[in-house]
């Protein structure tokens, strides 16, 4: 499965996968060979930062 580009789909899948499947954003990324830079760039610039309290962006 391939994320989408529009930072706010991305919000609901990343936060999707990391509440049902991932301990972690590293972890996801790792097992998606996804770039964490781009991920955490693209939602950083919607006004999203990952907070790894609650594995979540907020």
């Amino acid at each position: 499965m391939s994320l989408p580009n529009d930072p706010f789909m991305l919000l609901s899948v990343i936060n999707m996968k990391l509440r049902d499947s991932y301990s972690s954003l590293d972890a996801l990324c790792d097992d998606m060979n996804e770039s964490r830079e781009k991920i955490e760039e693209t939602l950083n610039n919607a006004g999203f930062e990952y907070d790894k309290t609650t594995n979540s962006f907020r």
